[in-house]
């Protein structure tokens, strides 16, 4: 008897994504980067072509879940779902075509799950571990030992940093000055809400951003899952990935080995949010995790 899979969805601000597990074993893992909330934070509102790129992924999605004939299905919208005025045009259009209508978690929410899914597999559960996940339109944090102690959103991630700031290819020097000013003054409140962060004994980063900045580093021709789970970024090296492509205009960011393509316009940003955090907390490393609120979502439905 075969063992039930279950399939989780993130529809988040950058990029969409689908996960298909049965808990411990990965059958699909899939990305499509939608841009679902370009221009949230400047409209209050969904784009409709933004929405209808996001819809046309969850219908292929739709046809990947039924030919692997998933049991279980959770659905999250996050930060442009939480942000928009308009959120219920998408959440009702998926409906229609997922079934159910997609969950608009909380900040919190978000980064329970994330830790949920990022320390999972960890044997040593008892380390102080602080989870960070990068997101599009938000970046949680959450600190604990085996469960969350303190967990905060704040509303930094990659697209909402370069849509606010950085308006020239390439940025120009003072626009990535004020993006990561801003970035501090958020990382404030996160010293405020998470006392502990800069306790932690371990740093783990998930998403795009972290994921990226890895393969950079890492010079990957084409990208690799297992060589980057559990990767070791060293700040030294996230600082210098980040002056790299910094310094670069899109179309000569786009080669840079490792980085995928649909990402580069938005990366920069996201390396202010990951630069400054090594920075404010003084953190050395990082562990890089392929795990994240997916995972947490699948495990959600298991337990």
């Amino acid at each position: 008897m075969s063992t039930p899979k279950y399939a989780a969805i993130d529809c988040g601000t950058n990029s969409t994504r689908l996960l298909i597990s049965d808990g411990q074993i990965v059958e699909e893992r899939l990305m499509r980067v939608t841009r679902l909330g370009a221009g949230v934070d400047r409209t209050g509102r969904l784009d409709p072509a933004a929405i209808e790129r996001t819809l046309e992924v969850l219908r292929e999605y739709r046809q990947v879940m039924d030919s692997a004939g998933v049991v279980g299905l959770r659905i999250a919208a996050t930060s442009a779902a939480r942000d928009a005025t308009n959120s219920q045009d998408f959440l009702l259009a998926a409906e229609q075509i997922l079934g159910q209508t997609p969950e608009i978690l909380t900040g919190q929410e978000e980064a329970q799950l994330s830790f949920l899914g990022a320390t999972s597999a960890l044997e040593d559960k008892e380390i102080l571990t602080l989870v960070v996940d990068i997101g599009g339109g938000s970046t949680e944090f959450a600190l604990g030992r085996g469960q969350v102690e303190e967990s905060v959103s704040i509303d930094v991630g990659c697209v909402r940093m370069t849509e606010k700031f950085l308006l020239h290819d390439p940025p120009l020097p003072e626009e990535l000055s004020n993006c990561i000013s801003v970035i501090e003054q958020h990382l404030d409140d996160v010293a405020r809400e998470v006392p502990g962060a800069a306790s932690a004994a371990r740093f783990i980063g998930l998403a795009g951003t972290v994921t990226n900045v890895a393969a950079v580093e890492l010079g990957l021709l084409k990208y690799d899952p297992e060589a980057i789970h559990g990767f070791v970024l060293s700040k030294e090296a996230a600082e210098d990935v980040f002056r790299t492509l910094a310094t670069e205009s899109v179309a000569d960011r786009v080669h840079n080995p490792g980085l995928e393509a649909q990402r580069a316009d938005v990366i920069v940003g996201g390396c202010c949010v990951l630069v400054e955090i090594f920075r404010y907390f003084g953190f050395e490393e990082c562990i890089v995790s392929e795990a994240d609120i997916l995972d947490g979502l699948i495990l959600s439905q298991i337990a």
